[in-house]
């Protein structure tokens, strides 16, 4: 059995370490943890290792976060990667800072990452793990808090919550969708 893990970002300097970016920094702690290291590929940086039998394909895709669904079918079709199978990895102004939600489908909740990927799938059938970076920011200025970087606090907290976004990806992977949104969806 074959899975696709793909965390959502943007590609230059300049994105890196941002609110938005956090699909690639769990994506990165996985390949990290399995010692697979990114190369770019076609329409993303790709990583691939093996664990308990199971083949486990990671991507970044270099299509910017509103082109994400081009990446993400790519791989889909060209790793023979069934929909079920899919985790899309990405930041959630709805939710609060530290927590995560891991959900089996859905609506795209204003995400243009999402927005496209469901627009080049035909449906939001898929797993998401949203990354819940708070909405602690005055009115309009939206977009700047989502492609800023995190604050001191948040920064002390990351690298736990990194971890536990790791791990929720692993559980659905090898629990199944269901145990693994009962013990992290909290």
């Amino acid at each position: 059995m074959s899975f696709l893990i793909a965390g959502l970002g943007n590609v230059g300097d300049e994105y890196s370490g941002t609110r938005h970016n956090i699909g690639f920094d769990v994506v990165d702690n996985l390949a990290q943890k399995a010692g697979a290291t990114f190369a770019l590929d076609r329409h993303a940086y790709f990583a691939t290792y093996r664990s308990r039998g199971k083949n486990i394909y990671l991507i970044k895709p270099t299509t910017f976060m509103n082109l994400s669904g081009k990446a993400v079918r790519y791989w889909m079709t060209e790793l023979k990667i069934q929909q079920q199978n899919l985790l899309v990895v990405l930041d959630d102004l709805a939710i609060p800072f530290g927590s995560i939600r891991l959900r089996g489908k859905g609506a795209d909740g204003g995400h243009n990452g999402l927005k496209d990927i469901d627009a080049t799938l035909g449906n939001g059938n898929y797993a998401r793990l949203r990354f819940g970076i708070g909405s602690n920011y005055p009115k309009g200025a939206q977009v700047h808090f989502v492609l800023g970087k995190w604050n001191n606090e948040e920064q002390k907290q990351l690298p736990e919550l990194l971890q536990k976004s790791a791990d929720a990806a692993t559980a659905f992977m090898f629990e199944g969708l269901e145990r693994a949104m009962t013990k992290f969806n909290k």
